[in-house]
């Protein structure tokens, strides 16, 4: 083989290499890292607060979503409890709890890792609020990883809601997340959400960007 046939595959390669670099890059996304939380029906609301009760926002969040003022004791096996946790509104058509496994060991209870709102055989717990007390059979989980996503987003990106993809934070840790879900809504904000555990592990503060995959 020729030198100049040597070179001109070199000039094709490093073309080629150039043209695919933001495939190879990822599509960057921010994190945010989700701390305990409770979601509440109405009727569940005024078990723990009374009558009539309406939740008081704190702070606006997307989708709609706000974190209010008011907060529970979460109440597991053994009467081992975790206290100040903040409940997120509005009100939801179903009651649901969110808390990583470490917070699951603390409380003694077996919460399942399942994406929001699909709580049919998750773990039991109790909510002791000023005025009551609430005992759920089913509704603690641990929240499934995932990245929510507006229309835009999702296509520039390359991902439809659904879709399962692999995250990887480039930081001194260097820790790679499969199973992450798509989550592609008109009122959402392009973000990943892991919970404490994940973020501690993996070294990542929350405002942290990380590289999607398909």
């Amino acid at each position: 083989m020729q030198s100049q046939d040597i070179e001109l595959i070199t000039r094709m390669v490093m073309e080629a290499m150039e043209q695919s670099a933001p495939s190879r890059q990822g599509f960057a996304v921010p994190v945010g890292v989700s701390a305990r939380h409770v979601h509440l029906t109405q009727a569940d609301l005024e078990v723990l607060f009374g009558e009539g009760y309406q939740l008081t926002k704190k702070k606006e969040l997307m989708g709609g979503q706000f974190a209010s003022n008011e907060q529970v004791t979460l109440v597991g096996l053994k009467l081992r409890a975790i206290e100040n946790v903040r409940i997120l509104g509005p009100c939801r058509k179903a009651s649901q709890v969110e808390i990583s496994k470490t917070d699951a060991l603390k409380l003694g209870i077996k919460a399942p890792v399942r994406e929001s709102g699909h709580t049919v055989g998750s773990a039991p717990i109790a909510l002791v609020g000023p005025k009551g007390v609430l005992y759920l059979n089913e509704g603690c989980i641990v929240a499934q990883r995932h990245i929510h996503m507006s229309p835009a987003d999702a296509s520039a990106a390359g991902v439809k809601d659904g879709d399962i993809v692999s995250v990887v934070a480039e930081n001194e840790r260097g820790t790679a997340f499969n199973h992450v879900k798509i989550r592609v809504h008109d009122s959402f904000t392009l973000e990943m959400h892991i919970d404490t555990d994940e973020a501690n592990a993996a070294g990542i503060r929350h405002g942290d960007t990380v590289r999607m995959f398909k």
